[in-house]
């Protein structure tokens, strides 16, 4: 009596947990969270001399491989970045613009 007292008591113990999470519960879990945002894109006219910020330098992207556009060298001290299909050559340290490319 004193086994099957132990084992009603354990496989309750158990079963427990497993009971509580019903189907419903256990799809709220699977359930992508989406984060929708508002997108604002602003489109510029790049112009030389222009300072560019640090929330416009986040939506550039660095083209390191520069041959396969086209572009020459970078001197030391710059890099050319791409933004839709405009090449910018900009000072690596203050961002300004010092050659623009419109392909």
């Amino acid at each position: 009596m004193k086994k099957l007292t132990t084992v009603f008591l354990a496989a309750a113990v158990l079963a427990g947990p497993l009971l509580a999470t019903t189907e419903a519960s256990a799809q709220d879990h699977r359930r992508p969270v989406v984060v929708e945002r508002d997108v604002h894109v602003t489109k510029y006219r790049w112009t030389r001399g222009h300072r560019m910020t640090p929330v416009e330098r986040r939506h550039m992207r660095d083209v390191r491989d520069y041959h396969r556009y086209r572009l020459s060298a970078p001197p030391r001290g710059y890099r050319w970045v791409q933004i839709d299909n405009n090449f910018l050559l900009i000072g690596a340290v203050n961002g300004v613009i010092a050659n623009i490319v419109i392909r």
